[in-house]
């Protein structure tokens, strides 16, 4: 195995990135399995369909602040190997119970248990991702180091994504759905394994962090750093400002491809791959990027280039001439994602990284789900027949909200441009207990 940064990174990144593909398989063969095995023909399979993505979201909403404290209180470690083996015992009950005959059971006890385990396997991230997080400066060293693993991930998680939901089809059509299920329980095994040979330091919690009685002290106290840290605020603010707007784009864009770029639909999977390239690309990148300008003028540059790439991609009427525009614009909106984690680990207590984590999380996949909400209602209701002339351009439904959304992204580059510091230089709180009298 080559090693990357180190040999533990190397075995920590190894379990991710397989866990990640088989995640991707996981979920898409989920909603594959709905829409065209249990609700084929069925006028409710759309909202069957919604249902997978509804599921994940309540576990990130229910668990993910409760979490956030946990997470900082266990050994973070264990913690990883624990959600690990839940995930597996989870998923692999799914694919057991995926051998039986589809007819053996009704649609809705189906679909219960599909949720369930979306469910619960979500649940158990919560746990797992602020702890992963929190080990990254236990396994490589220093601020560049956390960096180049940060871009490093990032480049990792979009290449997962350009993998795992090829695989999902033919392993569904071909095998069964059930050896699709099982993929994703055999890649939380490899992910167990790879963090059980990880030298990570131990922090087991002492007698008082094991009380139950400290839990709401904790939160609050967690919630109340988050408050006062502007760093941190920034972040947040600029992300779902950002996100909002990209989620519009996700939402929109295999429209955009077949009535704006007047391509045919088989076409849409290329502005995917150029995606995909430009983000992993971006990714690897982020290193010499962060090192050369510094976390905070790499978030407010990258978010407002990436604004503006967006507002060129708005007036394309080719495919051909799109896919070099939103390769290069997935490049900046990658680094400024490698950017936040070191940032967010360079302000925050060591003791209470989990607890922002899970309220960065929550938040940002509310406003996703908000984003994709209200643009599908504009879409097929106000901008339905919109078209106007503006400065000489012709200007239609789904082009004015992809302008809209490349100024979003201006406006939160403005906006972190205005509230991080300059310098950029930032500090942090060295304990928890500092932690409640410090603002950045």
């Amino acid at each position: 195995m080559k090693t990357i940064i180190n040999r533990d990174f190397t075995r920590l990144w190894y379990g991710q990135a397989v866990s990640k593909v088989g995640d991707y398989v996981f979920n898409t063969t989920l909603v594959l399995w709905i829409a065209t095995k249990l609700g084929y023909h069925k006028s409710w399979a759309a909202g069957a369909v919604s249902g997978v993505l509804i599921a994940g979201l309540v576990a990130m909403f229910a668990i993910a602040p409760a979490a956030g404290v946990f997470a900082d209180r266990w050994n973070r470690k264990r913690t990883m190997l624990r959600m690990d083996a839940v995930r597996a015992v989870l998923v692999g009950g799914l694919a057991a119970v995926a051998f039986l005959p589809a007819d053996r059971l009704p649609v809705g006890v189906w679909l219960a248990l599909i949720y369930a385990v979306v469910f619960a396997v979500n649940a158990a991230g919560t746990f797992f991702g602020p702890s992963r997080m929190a080990v990254v400066p236990d396994v490589v060293d220093g601020p560049a180091e956390i960096a180049k693993a940060s871009g490093i991930t990032q480049s990792t998680d979009a290449l997962a994504g350009m993998i795992g939901p090829p695989l999902a089809a033919p392993l569904l059509f071909a095998g069964g759905v059930q050896w699709a299920i099982v993929i994703n329980a055999l890649s939380y095994v490899v992910s167990f394994m790879m963090i059980r040979t990880v030298s990570i330091p131990d922090n087991a919690p002492t007698a008082a962090e094991r009380s139950g009685s400290r839990f709401w002290s904790e939160f609050a106290v967690g919630i109340r750093f988050f408050g006062r840290t502007r760093v941190l605020i920034v972040v947040i603010v600029s992300a779902c400002i950002a996100n909002f707007g990209g989620q519009a784009m996700n939402t929109l864009d295999v429209f955009f491809t077949t009535q704006n770029l007047h391509a045919a639909p088989k076409l849409y999977g290329l502005l995917g791959m150029a995606a995909g390239a430009g983000a992993i690309v971006g990714g690897l990148l982020s290193t010499r990027v962060v090192a050369r300008i510094g976390t905070t003028k790499a978030i407010w540059t990258t978010v407002g280039t990436s604004g503006l790439l967006v507002l060129v991609y708005a007036r394309q009427t080719s495919i051909w001439a799109a896919i070099p525009v939103i390769f290069l614009g997935l490049l900046p909106v990658a680094m400024v994602n490698a950017a936040i984690e070191p940032l967010v680990i360079q302000v925050t207590p060591r003791a209470m990284l989990g607890r922002v984590v899970s309220v960065i999380m929550p938040v940002i996949s509310v406003t996703q789900l908000g984003s994709t909400v209200l643009i599908g209602w504009l879409f097929s209701t106000v901008m339905l027949h919109f078209h106007a002339d503006v400065g000489g351009l012709h200007m239609g439904p789904i082009d004015t909200m992809f302008t809209i959304t490349g100024l979003l992204f201006v406006a939160a580059a403005v906006y972190a441009y205005l509230m991080l510091p300059r310098d950029g230089v930032v500090a942090a709180a060295e304990s928890p207990d500092e932690a409640e009298h410090v603002a950045v």
